[in-house]
């Protein structure tokens, strides 16, 4: 009885990790779909408010045409901002990662930091994902309110 019961107990634990282990493997399938080179096509928000995403003090509209570099397999990447206008010229290294396959986190990364010492980033919701395009969302505080900011990127390459 009591071997009866141990083989119960394993088959148990190696069902929930063999189903742990290929879920972790989906994920990180979806993840790799995001490597590469991708250009923010439009942001899209109610204009009513003024939006400045990322700390960067540039509008939001700033960010379309802006390049994002995203490798997955070590989870950093880069974005620029073109400049021109009263836009920036920016080039910022980030490290970033995919969580339960629907929500982006990346923080920044200032020369010479580590990503463990850096605490302070930015989470946006995946809403979409094909193998050339993908929807980000952002709640962006204004005042007593937050604003609803969906960047939409396209894959220019693939490295």
């Amino acid at each position: 009885m009591k071997n009866l019961l141990l083989a119960g107990i394993i088959g148990a634990a190696m069902t929930v990790s063999c189903s742990t282990a290929k879920t972790a493997q989906t994920d990180r399938a979806e993840f790799l779909k995001l490597k590469g080179d991708w250009q923010i096509t439009s942001v899209n928000y109610d204009k009513n408010y003024k939006v400045k995403p990322f700390d960067e003090g540039a509008d939001a509209q700033c960010f379309v045409g802006s390049q994002w570099r995203l490798i997955p397999n070590n989870w950093s990447g880069s974005y620029t901002l073109n400049g021109g206008g009263s836009c920036p010229s920016v080039i910022q290294p980030i490290k970033f990662e995919v969580t339960n396959s629907n929500e982006f986190k990346f923080k920044k990364m200032l020369e010479g930091s580590k990503a463990k010492a850096v605490t302070v980033g930015y989470s946006l919701n995946l809403i979409s994902q094909t193998a050339d395009q993908f929807s980000l969302e952002q709640n962006v505080p204004s005042g007593n309110e937050n604003v609803r900011v969906v960047y939409n990127f396209e894959r220019t390459g693939i490295k």
